[in-house]
């Protein structure tokens, strides 16, 4: 197994609540990042994945356990650890609005102990690499959202930091520009070498990146795997039946006796859905349409997708289902 740059141990935080119950935001988390790789972090509102990457980035202090990056302690070794580092939190607030493109990098650069003079063609790459080059000399404050969005996951890069941390990097961007910053993370990932850990909501944007993901809710891990080992696991054959007009009462009672199937009026159509875990189940359907002469309209085989995935490990989780861990 690759050498780790992020290990995680055990590590759980609980926050005291004035006139209430103390919340325990992070329950005995584990988890381990290597080189190269895109790792997503997916939890609900208030699932702990900010405060695990808050704590992972040194800002708030874990009541237990502790972090390595890249074999440096977070805590015991924080300026050791942290030149390892470097993080794009809440969006693009890791950037200067008064300053331009090319001043952002310079100055976040030297933060890191870096001559801009030294790193002018690094400087260079970036801002090409992020195609920033028509801005580099405008301030923050004037750009696009998508282009700010570069612009702080160029600074999080320009420190050098083998791990980086970004914090919703697609949230509020149109199509084009998420489409944009995806294909940059995954260069980032194969030419730089550098891993990425990343938190989103957009569940297109983790099948897209990510090879892992690790799934927090109630402040514990429920599910940490590959995403095609997880896609497997929920790779339910579903098909979807369009048939022409209504259907008879007597034939929407038959259709609702067979498992994992499900019907509604559409316009004027009736879609049926059936989840296929028996092969007879489906030609059940077709002789039940064809016995009263249903027209079908179409009939479509149903690709699941990392957000049906998600919602099915929750569903799990929270109905008492074991933890799927390195399934």
């Amino acid at each position: 197994m690759a050498e780790t740059i992020l290990t995680v141990e055990n590590l759980s935080k609980t926050y005291n609540v004035r006139k209430s119950k103390p919340i325990k935001a992070v329950d005995c988390i584990s988890l381990e990042a290597y080189p190269g790789e895109i790792l997503g972090i997916l939890g609900s509102n208030g699932a702990g994945k900010t405060t695990t990457v808050k704590m992972i980035c040194g800002l708030i202090r874990p009541d237990s356990g502790r972090i390595l990056i890249n074999g440096k302690d977070n805590f015991k070794q924080r300026s050791a650890a942290m030149e390892h580092i470097s993080a794009v939190l809440e969006g693009n607030r890791n950037i200067y609005w008064r300053l331009t493109v090319r001043e952002n990098l310079e100055f976040f650069a030297g933060l890191k102990g870096k001559d801009p003079r030294a790193i002018k063609k690094e400087i260079d790459y970036y801002i090409d690499f992020f195609g920033l080059g028509t801005k580099k000399n405008e301030t923050a404050s004037k750009l696009s959202r998508g282009m700010q969005q570069k612009l702080a996951i160029a600074v999080a890069m320009i420190t050098g930091s083998e791990l980086v941390l970004l914090d919703e990097p697609t949230l509020g961007l149109d199509v084009k520009t998420s489409y944009d910053i995806r294909e940059l993370l995954k260069q980032i990932a194969a030419e730089n070498g550098r891993t990425v850990l990343l938190t989103s909501h957009d569940m297109n944007v983790v099948q897209d990146v990510c090879e892992r993901v690790i799934i927090i809710n109630n402040g514990r891990i429920i599910a940490q795997d590959k995403v095609s080992n997880l896609m497997r696991l929920f790779d339910v054959k579903a098909f979807k039946f369009v048939a022409e007009g209504s259907l008879s009462e007597n034939l929407k009672q038959a259709l609702a006796q067979i498992p994992h199937l499900s019907l509604a009026e559409e316009e004027m159509n009736t879609v049926i859905t059936l989840n296929l875990e028996e092969t007879r189940n489906f030609y059940r359907v077709v002789e039940l349409l064809g016995s009263e002469n249903v027209s079908l309209l179409s009939i479509n085989r149903q690709e699941i997708n990392f957000e049906q995935v998600f919602m099915g490990i929750l569903g799990r989780s929270e109905n008492g289902g074991e933890k799927m861990a390195a399934l």
